[in-house]
């Protein structure tokens, strides 16, 4: 095929290759077979005017006669800076018309999350209090999309100038595009290789239907540019003629039937005698040219091509007469003026006839009256009821000029912005309000506010927004406690938790009101909780526990202060009872995870507590409601991320280990998304390689340590479990023994300094105790033998065990024995499967060395409990060990019957 007319007005020459690509894909979309549908990616790239929007168009038409729903949208120059523009045109159309209702019931749970970002209900409308992370609201969006594919198969989403689409909804698509093969969902892009924002350079390596490679379109031959001249000169033009076209407009189709329309216009003959007129006929089709030709059509012309330049695609003929200063009637005879010249085409919205035309007109407005247009297309969309969020990319380009009105509308456009998921628009309306600037009373809420929408972009950055905050002046008491508050979470997410805690503590000693101070000492008792460097941890306590114990949990502060002597007492190794008390007067009254203006800190660790205190089913109901929490307000980044990953841990603990395997590598992959370095990816590091070494898989957990860089120097925060614990505990199972008996002995020294002494929380002295027991028996058996003390003080009989356990292996011997069937019977009485295993396996080769009975039935229980757990490792010892075992000369001497294993009870 040389050339197809498309829509009865365009043609398209030498794409056999492209079409083809586009068929192969229409016909796997459309398969009827039984679940042989599937969809893919398909890139067309090319620089300006080679034809992609014409292929494109094609596509539309050819998946419209396959009973395709199409799904369309196209980037436009000067809606880049809009968020989810691009997003809005693709899955609004598909709610088109619906009551409220029923889009709260198309959309269910993701209401309230993606319906803001899509232009379907307000903010307030949506109920949901804080803003979704951008991550959750990306996967709300592929609920979205992904319902309309299944809804409405086969679908065919068609993206033009992807490289002018805004930044979230590229990305966006960009992360969805592999899904797509699962689908009945065939996405169609097509970009300009040389503009595509660093942004989306995603797409440039995608998997699609031609490889890990775009589809590029060539410019057109002699040929093919002759065909294209001739249908619209006439069949008469001279071959001279039409290769000198081909010349001058190399092989670029859009020019060359702007150039063929010019001549047909002007009444040239086409034949040897024009082409001498041509280069100058051509170069009026686009740059300057293009712009004298405009002039030549009137000032008022002038003024309503710019105007339209201004606004962008899907103008209003109203609203860009409104800003180019004209009535209705003239307004509407200078449209019908452009459309003639070919600049302009539609009639209720108007669009240019092609993105280069936009291009050239916004690029030739005087750069005073550009920004002059962008004041007025401000004032008009807030008179058209379009809102503020509409208005503020037009003020994005006007001039600083001390106008508190634009720094209204630039704040009210951030907010809505904001509570639509898109941080990064939001800051930048907020920057330019600081530019204008704001009245001096309004300069702390500006740079507060900033500091909000950067807060999950750029922590760094966010605290030097808000220490600048604080040197303005500031009438509000509340709007200063919560720039100090923010700025603490800031700096603490930034790994500079001991500055978190000094700029609370200072507030704390300055603040007026009882309660503001309380809330400060509240969140200094937190991140000094955190704190690795804390000058003094037995102090701290000390306090915290007199100001705890007097407490009555009547609002959060109190609760959130007695959670944090639960904690404490936890890691301090007190007793266990003391611990559940304080825990459970925190949660009396409420301990809600999602909290406007408070972390989630202080209620994963009242869980936790629960965990090490051998109280598995309460902790996991308490990750179960913050867990649901998170995705119900869109918080799918590191909030959820830290839910998958402690709950893993908490089920690592009680021997579930398949299931923790999953959990971690879940909350690794969110932790994936929400970048390298974050400490919630320290956490799913540790909690996976702690449980790939219970399971008997070292090399792996050392593999995966190393891929991320998992060792010194370590968070300069507490974590659980340990990090530097845990790098050791993985040393310790590679045989590395010297290495990993200095590494957990630093561990001591670090966390016995501050008193943190419990080994139910960190069992560092269990692993060194292993490590040291082959060179020095004597050193390892006084390592284990304390570590035992410490566990009974704290009485969790998983603690002590556990404790035990190690104790029997490194003193041997009679009392080894002892040691080891007191280990059982506590681990019995616990929920730590895995531990009673390990002991089990340790009890039953301590006994057949010792040539006593009672060794094949406790190898076989722990045999039976490794399998259970899903302890590999473990679960071979245990084989290899049994087959060791004598077989009994007489059935006598079988000793009785040994009880089958059974989980063990949780206390």
């Amino acid at each position: 095929m040389v050339g197809r007319t498309v829509g009865g007005a365009r043609t398209l020459f030498e794409r056999d290759a492209e079409l083809s690509a586009v068929e192969a894909g229409l016909a796997a979309l459309c398969d009827p077979a039984p679940g042989r549908r599937r969809g893919g990616l398909l890139a067309f790239a090319a620089p300006a005017g080679l034809g992609k929007t014409t292929l494109l168009a094609e596509v539309r038409s050819r998946a419209a006669d396959r009973g395709c729903t199409v799904l369309s949208a196209r980037g436009g120059d000067q809606e880049q800076q809009v968020a989810f523009h691009v997003a809005r045109q693709l899955l609004q159309p598909p709610l088109a018309g619906a009551t409220e209702a029923d889009v709260r019931a198309a959309l269910g749970s993701w209401y309230g999350i993606v319906g803001p970002a899509l232009g379907l209900c307000t903010a307030q409308a949506a109920g949901q209090g804080a803003a979704p992370d951008p991550q959750g609201l990306r996967d709300g969006l592929d609920w979205v999309l992904t319902h309309v594919a299944v809804q409405h198969a086969p679908v065919v989403l068609v993206l033009d100038d992807a490289h002018w689409a805004d930044p979230q909804s590229l990305n966006w698509l960009a992360a969805f595009a592999p899904r797509t093969d699962d689908l009945a969902l065939l996405v169609v892009v097509a970009y300009r290789p040389d503009e595509l924002p660093p942004s989306a350079e995603a797409f440039r390596g995608l998997p699609g239907r031609a490889g890990h490679r775009p589809l590029g379109l060539e410019p057109l031959t002699a040929d093919a540019i002759g065909r294209l001249v001739r249908d619209r000169v006439g069949a008469h033009a001279d071959e001279e003629f039409c290769r000198e076209c081909w010349a001058v407009t190399a092989g670029n189709p859009f020019e060359a039937v702007e150039l063929a329309v010019k001549v047909r216009d002007r009444g040239l003959p086409p034949d040897g005698g024009s082409v001498h007129l041509l280069r100058d006929l051509a170069a009026a089709a686009k740059g300057s040219g293009l712009v004298a030709r405009l002039e030549r059509l009137g000032p008022s012309t002038v003024r309503l091509a710019w105007a339209a330049a201004v606004l962008g695609t899907e103008i209003q003929p109203a609203l860009a007469a409104t800003v180019a200063g004209l009535g209705g009637q003239e307004a509407a005879d200078c449209a019908d003026r452009l459309r003639a010249a070919r600049v302009l085409t539609g009639g209720r919205t108007l669009e240019f006839v092609h993105p280069l035309i936009a291009t050239a007109v916004y690029r030739a407005i005087p750069g005073a009256i550009r920004v002059a247009l962008h004041g007025k297309a401000a004032f008009a969309v807030l008179d058209a009821g379009l809102g503020p969020t509409a208005a503020a990319r037009h003020l994005l380009e006007t001039h600083p000029e001390e106008d508190p009105w634009v720094v209204h509308q630039l704040r009210a456009a951030a907010r809505e912005i904001l509570r639509a998921g898109a941080p990064e628009a939001a800051r930048d309306c907020l920057a330019r309000a600081l530019r204008e600037p704001p009245p001096p009373g309004e300069r702390a809420a500006v740079r507060y506010e900033l500091g909000c929408a950067t807060q999950l972009l750029e922590p760094a950055t966010t605290a030097n927004h808000l220490r600048a905050a604080l040197e303005e002046p500031i009438d509000d008491p509340e709007l200063r406690d919560g720039i100090i508050f923010l700025l603490s979470q800031s700096l603490a997410h930034s790994d500079l938790i001991s500055e978190a805690a000094e700029v609370v503590a200072a507030a704390a000693r300055t603040a007026t009101a009882p309660r503001t101070r309380l809330r400060m000492q509240a969140e200094q008792f937190m991140w000094d909780a955190f704190r690795a460097d804390e000058p003094d941890s037995p102090g701290r306590s000390r306090r915290l526990a007199r100001l705890a114990d007097r407490l009555t949990g009547r609002d959060l502060t109190e609760r959130y202060i007695i959670g944090l002597r639960a904690w404490d007492a936890t890691l301090r190794g007190e007793p266990t009872g003391t611990v559940l008390r304080h825990a459970a007067r925190a949660l009396h009254g409420g301990l809600p995870w999602v909290e406007e203006g408070r972390g989630f800190e202080v209620p994963v660790l009242v869980a936790m507590t629960y965990a090490y205190a051998d109280r598995p089913e309460r902790a996991e109901e308490l990750f179960a409601e913050g867990i649901a929490d998170f995705e119900r307000h869109g918080w799918r980044g590191a909030h959820l991320s830290f839910g998958y990953v402690l709950l893993g841990y908490v089920r690592h603990r009680c021997g579930r280990l398949a299931e923790a395997e999953e959990l971690a590598r879940d909350g690794l992959r969110l932790a994936e998304r929400v970048g390298r370095g974050t400490p919630v990816q320290w956490y799913a590091v540790a909690v996976l390689a702690g449980v790939l070494v219970a399971r008997g898989r070292a090399a792996e957990a050392a593999e995966l340590a190393a891929g991320y860089a998992f060792a010194a120097p370590f968070p300069a925060a507490v974590t659980f479990p340990d990090a530097q614990a845990v790098h050791g505990e993985i040393l310790l199972a590679l045989g590395r023994r010297e290495e990993a008996a200095a590494e957990l002995a630093a561990v001591g020294r670090r966390l016995d300094a501050r008193g943190m002494r419990n080994p139910g929380w960190c069992p560092w002295q269990l692993h060194l105790a292993l490590a040291q027991a082959p060179d020095d028996p004597g050193q390892a058996a006084r390592t284990a033998l304390d570590a035992v003390a410490r566990a009974r003080q704290f009485g969790a009989p998983s603690a002590i065990g556990s404790a035990l356990r190690v104790a029997a292996e490194v003193i041997g011997g009679p009392r080894g024995l002892d040691l080891l069937a007191e280990a059982v019977a506590h681990l019995e009485a616990s929920p730590a499967a895995h531990e009673l295993a390990a002991a089990l396996v340790a009890q039953g080769t301590a006994l057949r060395a010792a040539g006593r009975g009672g060794a094949a039935q406790a190898l076989r229980r722990g045999l039976d409990g490794a399998v259970r757990c899903g302890a590999d490792g473990l679960a071979g010892t245990a084989r290899t060990e049994l087959a060791r075992v004598p077989a009994p000369r007489r059935p006598s001497e079988a000793g009785p019957q040994a009880a089958p294993f059974a989980a063990p009870r949780e206390t």
